[in-house]
């Protein structure tokens, strides 16, 4: 077989175990999924009507224009449709812009660490990867403009930041911005956008009007809770979109997908709630951190990433073995860490509790 040859060593995306793995595991009645960022509230109840009350053929492709989604977030954005694509998750918008641009003799730069996927799909496309690593959890952003060069192809900037949960400012955006080539597409992947509370946040619809060399990448798996229907899109000026669309695949967002994120995006006072909601679970992580002498990033995002100075599989398993999964750092990239999505109130304070545990059963060693 005549497989390219920097995928012969490239090791395909490990999920997390499932809750009913764990169960079966440790014995457990309750698990507490804190792993993978989801919302822990759901998503709103217009998204269970809207796909009781569907009644399609499942023998009849999907609206392959995504039409009435289309319709539906143009206007919610205030952009025209054109300046709109939709992806089976961002993650396959990532595909579509690291097969589209990326190849050999081309090189991508992008902050490490960060979202795995950005390097995944430069490898298979045979680029040179240039990674910068992130200083006190943030981009560093002056060191990736320094690595540009005629050859670069895609930078790629998440804000906030996965898995550290930083943001990128209005004023850092647009100083680096302007250092960058206009040959040069930005990517900048806003999964968690609807989380961000901070007023120094840049607004990523003004930043496109300005650099036409920038597409924004948000999603519905996270705070809309749609992560089962796997639905993202990016919005950018309407050239660049035209150029990137060839190289989608045709009906690539499912129909009760489509449905569903119309309904979710309807309803905003939900988002609301999730929004607050979440900002008061990260104060509890902060608090337990502060009590606890442990670095954490602040974080903008729906997760939190806390230095336990350990060894981060140990921390994996032993929270594992209490009912609660989250992120080892060690899979991260950041060893002594763990990454932990901001559940409800009930569940951080129980995931907290283990921690505590774990902490003092490593004072008695």
């Amino acid at each position: 077989m005549k497989w390219k040859e920097q995928i012969l060593t490239l090791k395909a995306y490990q999920p997390g175990r499932t809750t009913d793995e764990v169960k079966k595991a440790y014995g457990l009645q309750d698990v507490v999924k804190l792993a993978s960022n989801e919302n822990p509230f759901g998503s709103s109840e217009r998204v269970t009507k809207s796909i009781r009350e569907y009644a399609e053929s499942f023998a009849i492709y999907p609206d392959g224009y995504t039409t009435s989604l289309r319709q539906e977030l143009a206007s919610f954005l205030n952009v025209s449709e054109k300046q709109l694509i939709f992806g089976n998750g961002s993650d396959e918008i990532i595909l579509m812009l690291s097969r589209a641009m990326l190849e050999p003799g081309k090189n991508t730069i992008m902050p490490t660490p960060s979202f795995p996927q950005y390097r995944h799909n430069a490898i298979v496309e045979g680029a040179e990867i240039r990674e910068v690593e992130l200083v006190n959890g943030a981009h560093d952003l002056d060191k990736m403009a320094q690595a540009i060069d005629e050859n670069t192809a895609i930078v790629w900037l998440c804000s906030p930041n996965n898995p550290t949960g930083v943001h990128i400012t209005d004023v850092q955006l647009r100083g680096f911005l302007d250092r960058v080539p206009e040959g040069v597409l930005v990517v900048l992947d806003e999964a968690y956008y609807e989380y961000v509370t901070a007023s120094d946040y840049y607004d990523a619809l003004e930043i496109i009007k300005e650099y036409k060399n920038v597409i924004v990448l948000r999603t519905f798996s996270k705070v809309y809770g749609l992560a089962a229907f796997r639905v993202g899109y990016g919005i950018a000026d309407e050239s660049l979109i035209a150029q990137l669309d060839p190289v989608r695949e045709p009906f690539n967002v499912n129909s009760v997908g489509q449905v569903a994120a119309a309904a979710a995006l309807s309803d905003q006072s939900f988002i609301e709630q999730c929004r607050t909601a979440n900002k008061e679970g990260l104060e509890q992580f902060y608090a337990f951190c502060r009590e606890n002498n442990l670095a954490f990033y602040p974080s903008e995002a729906n997760f939190i990433l806390i230095n336990f100075n350990c060894d981060s599989n140990e921390l994996f398993e032993y929270l594992m073995s209490k009912g609660y999964i989250v992120r080892s750092g060690a899979a991260l990239g950041i060893p002594g860490t763990v990454r932990v999505t901001v559940g409800s109130k009930e569940q951080n304070e129980g995931v907290i509790e283990a921690m505590k545990s774990f902490l003092a059963e490593t004072v008695k060693r």
